[in-house]
Protein backbone atom coordinates (compact mmCIF):
# COMPACT_ATOMS: atom_id res chain seq x y z
CA UNK A 1 0.00 0.00 0.00
CA UNK A 2 2.80 2.39 0.88
CA UNK A 3 4.45 1.60 -2.44
CA UNK A 4 1.17 2.46 -4.27
CA UNK A 5 0.89 5.83 -2.48
CA UNK A 6 4.53 6.54 -3.33
CA UNK A 7 3.90 5.86 -7.04
CA UNK A 8 0.80 8.12 -7.08
CA UNK A 9 2.73 10.90 -5.38
CA UNK A 10 5.50 10.61 -7.94
CA UNK A 11 2.96 10.81 -10.84
CA UNK A 12 1.29 13.86 -9.27
CA UNK A 13 4.64 15.58 -8.85
CA UNK A 14 5.57 14.86 -12.51
CA UNK A 15 2.26 16.32 -13.68
CA UNK A 16 2.84 19.39 -11.55
CA UNK A 17 6.21 19.88 -13.22
CA UNK A 18 5.02 19.12 -16.80
CA UNK A 19 1.93 21.40 -16.74
CA UNK A 20 3.81 24.70 -16.13
CA UNK A 21 6.34 23.70 -18.80
CA UNK A 22 3.52 23.02 -21.27
CA UNK A 23 1.85 26.34 -20.49
CA UNK A 24 5.19 28.12 -20.93
CA UNK A 25 5.66 26.43 -24.30
CA UNK A 26 2.12 27.42 -25.42
CA UNK A 27 2.72 30.97 -24.30
CA UNK A 28 6.01 31.02 -26.19
CA UNK A 29 4.34 29.60 -29.34
CA UNK A 30 1.61 32.22 -29.08
CA UNK A 31 4.17 35.01 -28.77
CA UNK A 32 6.18 33.61 -31.68
CA UNK A 33 3.00 33.38 -33.76
CA UNK A 34 2.05 36.97 -32.89
CA UNK A 35 5.57 38.11 -33.70
CA UNK A 36 5.44 36.25 -37.00
CA UNK A 37 2.08 37.83 -37.78
CA UNK A 38 3.47 41.28 -36.99
CA UNK A 39 6.51 40.60 -39.17
CA UNK A 40 4.29 39.46 -42.05
CA UNK A 41 2.17 42.57 -41.66
CA UNK A 42 5.28 44.75 -41.62
CA UNK A 43 6.57 43.05 -44.77
CA UNK A 44 3.21 43.56 -46.48
CA UNK A 45 3.28 47.24 -45.59
CA UNK A 46 6.84 47.54 -46.82
CA UNK A 47 5.93 45.77 -50.06
CA UNK A 48 2.98 48.11 -50.59
CA UNK A 49 5.10 51.21 -49.96
CA UNK A 50 7.79 49.91 -52.28
CA UNK A 51 5.25 49.63 -55.09
CA UNK A 52 4.71 45.88 -54.77
CA UNK A 53 1.64 44.03 -55.96
CA UNK A 54 -0.31 45.09 -52.87
CA UNK A 55 -0.33 48.69 -54.11
CA UNK A 56 -2.10 47.80 -57.36
CA UNK A 57 -4.96 50.08 -56.40
CA UNK A 58 -2.67 53.00 -57.27
CA UNK A 59 -1.23 54.13 -60.63
CA UNK A 60 1.82 52.10 -61.65
CA UNK A 61 4.44 51.90 -64.39
CA UNK A 62 7.55 53.77 -65.55
CA UNK A 63 5.54 56.39 -67.42
CA UNK A 64 3.86 57.54 -64.20
CA UNK A 65 7.05 59.34 -63.16
CA UNK A 66 6.39 62.08 -65.74
CA UNK A 67 2.93 62.89 -64.36
CA UNK A 68 2.92 66.22 -62.46
CA UNK A 69 2.85 65.92 -58.68
CA UNK A 70 0.20 68.59 -58.27
CA UNK A 71 -2.36 70.57 -60.25
CA UNK A 72 -5.03 69.50 -62.74
CA UNK A 73 -2.60 67.19 -64.57
CA UNK A 74 -1.63 65.25 -61.43
CA UNK A 75 -3.25 61.94 -60.49
CA UNK A 76 -5.33 63.72 -57.88
CA UNK A 77 -6.34 66.42 -60.35
CA UNK A 78 -7.25 63.94 -63.10
CA UNK A 79 -9.38 61.91 -60.69
CA UNK A 80 -11.73 64.88 -60.34
CA UNK A 81 -12.35 65.40 -64.09
CA UNK A 82 -14.10 63.20 -66.68
CA UNK A 83 -11.68 61.31 -68.89
CA UNK A 84 -11.41 63.57 -71.98
CA UNK A 85 -10.95 66.65 -69.79
CA UNK A 86 -8.45 64.81 -67.58
CA UNK A 87 -6.44 63.75 -70.66
CA UNK A 88 -6.33 67.35 -71.88
CA UNK A 89 -4.47 68.26 -68.68
CA UNK A 90 -1.72 65.70 -69.37
CA UNK A 91 0.90 67.06 -71.84
CA UNK A 92 1.91 63.52 -72.85
CA UNK A 93 -1.58 62.92 -74.28
CA UNK A 94 -1.97 66.09 -76.37
CA UNK A 95 -2.08 64.23 -79.73
CA UNK A 96 -4.78 61.93 -78.39
CA UNK A 97 -6.79 64.92 -77.19
CA UNK A 98 -6.48 66.54 -80.62
CA UNK A 99 -7.71 63.32 -82.23
CA UNK A 100 -10.65 63.03 -79.80
CA UNK A 101 -11.70 66.60 -80.60
CA UNK A 102 -11.43 66.02 -84.37
CA UNK A 103 -13.60 62.91 -84.05
CA UNK A 104 -16.18 64.79 -81.96
CA UNK A 105 -15.86 62.31 -79.09
CA UNK A 106 -15.23 64.68 -76.16
CA UNK A 107 -18.81 64.61 -74.88
CA UNK A 108 -19.20 60.88 -75.60
CA UNK A 109 -16.18 60.03 -73.46
CA UNK A 110 -16.91 62.57 -70.74
CA UNK A 111 -20.51 61.41 -70.32
CA UNK A 112 -19.84 57.66 -70.32
CA UNK A 113 -19.71 55.89 -66.95
CA UNK A 114 -17.28 53.31 -65.58
CA UNK A 115 -15.32 52.83 -68.79
CA UNK A 116 -11.69 51.90 -69.41
CA UNK A 117 -9.56 53.90 -71.85
CA UNK A 118 -6.27 52.70 -73.30
CA UNK A 119 -4.69 56.08 -74.02
CA UNK A 120 -1.79 56.27 -76.51
CA UNK A 121 0.96 58.76 -75.69
CA UNK A 122 2.28 61.38 -78.12
CA UNK A 123 5.23 59.03 -78.74
CA UNK A 124 2.79 56.27 -79.65
CA UNK A 125 1.20 58.45 -82.32
CA UNK A 126 4.69 59.47 -83.50
CA UNK A 127 5.35 55.83 -84.44
CA UNK A 128 2.77 56.21 -87.22
CA UNK A 129 4.31 57.68 -90.40
CA UNK A 130 3.34 61.36 -90.61
CA UNK A 131 1.49 61.01 -93.92
CA UNK A 132 -0.59 58.14 -92.51
CA UNK A 133 -1.31 59.99 -89.29
CA UNK A 134 -2.37 63.15 -91.14
CA UNK A 135 -4.66 61.03 -93.33
CA UNK A 136 -6.18 59.36 -90.24
CA UNK A 137 -6.77 62.69 -88.47
CA UNK A 138 -8.52 64.01 -91.59
CA UNK A 139 -10.87 61.02 -91.89
CA UNK A 140 -13.46 61.43 -89.12
CA UNK A 141 -15.14 58.05 -89.66
CA UNK A 142 -11.88 56.10 -89.59
CA UNK A 143 -10.54 58.18 -86.71
CA UNK A 144 -13.69 57.48 -84.69
CA UNK A 145 -13.27 53.78 -85.38
CA UNK A 146 -9.65 53.79 -84.18
CA UNK A 147 -10.33 55.86 -81.07
CA UNK A 148 -13.39 53.89 -79.94
CA UNK A 149 -11.32 50.71 -80.33
CA UNK A 150 -9.27 52.04 -77.38
CA UNK A 151 -12.34 52.14 -75.10
CA UNK A 152 -13.89 49.23 -73.18
CA UNK A 153 -17.39 49.80 -71.82
CA UNK A 154 -16.61 48.64 -68.29
CA UNK A 155 -14.03 49.36 -65.64
CA UNK A 156 -11.03 47.00 -65.77
CA UNK A 157 -8.80 46.38 -62.77
CA UNK A 158 -5.13 45.43 -63.30
CA UNK A 159 -5.81 41.83 -62.26
CA UNK A 160 -8.28 41.50 -65.15
CA UNK A 161 -5.54 42.39 -67.64
CA UNK A 162 -3.43 39.34 -66.80
CA UNK A 163 -5.19 37.32 -69.48
CA UNK A 164 -8.21 39.05 -70.94
CA UNK A 165 -10.28 39.60 -74.05
CA UNK A 166 -12.62 42.57 -74.08
CA UNK A 167 -15.13 44.04 -76.49
CA UNK A 168 -14.51 47.68 -77.29
CA UNK A 169 -16.93 50.48 -78.13
CA UNK A 170 -15.85 49.97 -81.75
CA UNK A 171 -17.26 46.39 -81.35
CA UNK A 172 -13.89 44.76 -82.05
CA UNK A 173 -11.98 42.73 -79.46
CA UNK A 174 -8.69 43.59 -77.83
CA UNK A 175 -6.60 41.23 -75.74
CA UNK A 176 -4.41 41.86 -72.71
CA UNK A 177 -1.72 39.83 -70.97
CA UNK A 178 0.92 40.19 -68.29
CA UNK A 179 1.24 40.36 -64.52
CA UNK A 180 2.79 42.32 -61.66
CA UNK A 181 2.44 45.81 -63.12
CA UNK A 182 3.71 44.75 -66.58
CA UNK A 183 0.94 44.47 -69.15
CA UNK A 184 0.69 44.31 -72.94
CA UNK A 185 -2.33 45.03 -75.13
CA UNK A 186 -2.76 43.09 -78.39
CA UNK A 187 0.76 41.64 -77.93
CA UNK A 188 2.25 44.92 -79.11
CA UNK A 189 1.34 47.92 -76.97
CA UNK A 190 2.88 48.21 -73.49
CA UNK A 191 1.09 49.84 -70.57
CA UNK A 192 3.51 52.56 -69.41
CA UNK A 193 1.28 54.05 -66.70
CA UNK A 194 -1.70 52.03 -65.59
CA UNK A 195 -4.72 52.27 -63.31
CA UNK A 196 -4.98 56.06 -63.57
CA UNK A 197 -8.31 57.21 -62.10
CA UNK A 198 -10.54 59.87 -63.63
CA UNK A 199 -14.05 60.87 -62.56
CA UNK A 200 -15.71 58.39 -64.93
CA UNK A 201 -12.99 56.08 -66.24
CA UNK A 202 -9.86 54.10 -65.51
CA UNK A 203 -7.01 54.93 -67.86
CA UNK A 204 -4.11 52.76 -69.00
CA UNK A 205 -1.57 54.87 -70.88
CA UNK A 206 0.04 52.81 -73.68
CA UNK A 207 3.09 53.22 -75.92
CA UNK A 208 1.55 52.12 -79.24
CA UNK A 209 -1.67 53.09 -81.01
CA UNK A 210 -4.07 50.13 -81.22
CA UNK A 211 -5.51 49.43 -84.66
CA UNK A 212 -8.89 47.67 -84.92
CA UNK A 213 -8.93 44.39 -86.84
CA UNK A 214 -9.89 44.76 -90.48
Amino acid sequence: MNALYARRAAVAMSAAVVLPLALTACSSDSKDSAAGSTATSDKASASASAGGSMSMDKPFGPGCASVPKSGSGSFDGMSKDPVATAASNNPALSTLVTAVKKAGLVDTLNNAQNITVFAPTNDAFAKIPKADLDKLLADKAELTKVLTYHVVGKELMPKQLEKGSFETLEKGKLTTSGSDMSYTVNDSSKVVCGNVPTANATVYIVDTVLMPPK
